[in-house]
């Protein structure tokens, strides 16, 4: 007799449970499906971005996988919003409390369901932890899918991307592009679907998830069109059948080891400042004691050794060309920055995996030698100081400067540091801080792409430090500080700051710090009150629940908010 797979759907079994069956038997089960396991299709379509606008056929195909390989598959939906597309309006608060929708709502649907296996397919920024947080709660056998990159616009010649839109604003206001020419610039950089080119927050985390174990080898670099991607999305449905054969769950794969080899995949190809963000949030979601400290641990250790958007020249697909992040691993692990014994939804071991896996195409120019690396360490660094006593993130990913000594120049809304950059009243040497924009005082930690694309598009890139207690995308690069606790909403030093306060970075010391005496800050304190929390709908939800960005901004950690 066949072994019962079933992990949650047996609770269909019996006379009590006929109303129940006759509820599915709409949607089209038939008897022999009540004896198979129940696999959720969690998938993120949507036509509110081009991330996500082909995920309804990668779905379908992932549900003819997990049906032929014997189980009874459904599919079910969940939201995305955009980054790209919020970016710089009020819009980009509701951006990372995606994450925890997406999370809880599909949480519920395998919980709600009784369903017996996931497969969770994610495009934009936020669906991969979402889905990760969602694959970690819900704890039963998973396989994520990355929807894939979108390929590079083309323009006279050259390759150009979502980036190079917002960088034009900036060209735009300094009078180096005419309007013509930005509109080109608009209507040439995203030529179709999938998720923004760069090593971005989408590849980054898809990369992430890759090194983890969680997707199937090669999952990250297949572009989003690519009849690969497509074929893949099947083998994730008969993947997730096999897990539940094998009896592995998500905890058996989602380890600190696992983990940490993420994170040292994440710093190799110079990955988004989200990722420390993510990682964390998914590691609190499996119960794995990974801290901020641990990013710094492995930072020392890993060289930079891509050369991809937004400090490099190359786009995902470029590294698919070359090889893959399969490759990029292989180079990692012969060279002893991967630990191999970590299991991974194939059922093998990540060693098994890269055994067959592909070397870099001879002659590539994506992934640079060891021996020669673009950093001789990892680009995301956690600087701690007087100013961000619990960490704040930096990348420095083609960035030549690494101390900055200068007076604030302190805003408490992103529209009204926007409309000083745009006047010419930042000037070189300044330190820009943007505050009450955290998890709590944004509220939703929103990112800084547009301002950070503007300094740069400005000429400012590396003369003018950019900090903040909220976020910056993936596509940001620059002289830039983020995630910087305690946030101003909860009192943490950047709330008393004052204009001309001398604000000094120094990523090779990893500190952040303000010459101001500890006497004057509890002098500033003293008078100090906290803006009235948000309290409407899911963003005063969010802002009274969010922990602080040094733990993930998770909205279930009780002991600390």
């Amino acid at each position: 007799m066949a072994k019962d797979l079933r992990i949650n759907s047996n609770a269909f079994d019996g006379t009590m449970r006929s109303p129940n069956r006759a509820m599915l038997r709409a949607v089209g089960f038939t008897d022999e499906d009540f004896k198979k396991p129940m696999v959720g299709i969690a998938s993120t379509w949507s036509e509110v971005t081009p991330c996500n606008v082909h995920i309804h056929d990668l779905a379908e195909r992932a549900k003819e996988g997990a049906r032929e390989a014997g189980g009874a598959p459904m599919i079910f939906n969940t939201i995305t919003v955009s980054d790209g597309i919020s970016m710089g309006t009020e819009g980009m608060r509701y951006s990372l409390p995606s994450r925890d929708l997406i999370a809880d709502s599909i949480e519920t649907v395998v919980g709600a369901e009784s369903l017996d296996a996931l497969v969770a397919i994610g495009g934009c920024d936020k669906n991969m932890p979402g889905c990760m947080i969602a694959i970690a709660n819900s704890e039963v056998p998973s396989v994520f899918v990355y929807g894939g990159t979108i390929r590079p616009g083309k323009l006279d010649g050259e390759d150009i991307d979502l980036v190079s839109v917002f960088e034009g604003v900036g060209q735009h206001n300094q009078g180096d592009i005419d309007d013509k020419q930005l509109n080109r610039i608009e209507c040439h950089a995203c030529p179709g679907a999938g998720s923004c080119g760069g090593m971005y927050t989408a590849n980054t985390m898809a990369s992430a998830i890759e090194a983890m174990g969680m997707s199937l080898p090669g999952n990250a670099a297949k572009p989003a069109t690519s009849e690969e991607k497509a074929k893949e999305c099947e083998e994730a449905g008969r993947a997730v059948y096999h897990l539940l054969e094998k009896d592995i769950y998500p905890k058996d794969i989602m380890t600190k080891e696992a983990f940490e080899n993420a994170i040292t995949v994440v710093m190799a190809l110079g990955g988004s400042t989200n990722a420390i963000l993510h990682l964390l949030s998914m590691a609190h979601a499996i119960d794995v004691d990974l801290t901020i400290d641990d990013f710094n641990r492995v930072q020392k250790k890993v060289p930079h050794i891509a050369d991809l958007k937004p400090s490099g020249k190359y786009v995902m697909e470029d590294l698919y060309k070359a090889g893959g992040v399969q490759a990029v691993m292989k180079l990692l692990y012969e060279n002893g920055y991967l630990n191999g014994d970590c299991l991974t939804v194939t059922g093998k071991t990540l060693a098994e995996n890269l055994k067959d896996a592909p070397d870099l195409v001879e002659g590539q120019k994506v992934i640079t030698s060891l021996d020669e690396p673009k950093r001789k360490d990892g680009p995301l660094i956690v600087l701690k100081g007087n100013l961000s006593p619990t960490g704040a993130v930096a990348k420095l990913s083609g960035v030549k400067v690494t101390h900055h000594e200068g007076p604030a120049r302190v805003f408490n809304t992103e529209r009204e540091a926007t409309e000083a950059v745009l006047n010419d009243e930042i000037k070189e040497g300044d330190v820009l801080i943007i505050r009450y924009v955290g998890p709590k005082g944004g509220p939703g930690m929103p990112e800084m792409l547009s301002i950070s694309s503007i300094l740069v598009g400005k000429g400012l890139g590396e003369s003018v430090a950019l900090l903040t207690d909220g976020r910056f995308s993936g596509g940001t690069h620059g002289l830039v500080v983020g995630h910087i606790t305690p946030e101003a909403q909860s009192g943490g030093p950047i709330a008393l700051l004052k204009e001309g306060d001398i604000v000094t970075i120094d990523a090779d010391k990893q500190e952040i710090s303000v010459a101001v005496s500890d006497e004057e800050l509890a002098k500033r304190r003293g008078s100090w009150e906290a803006p009235p929390l948000y309290s409407k709908g899911v963003l005063g939800k969010y802002a009274h629940n969010v922990s602080c960005a040094s733990l993930g901004a998770v909205t279930d950690r009780f002991d600390e908010r």
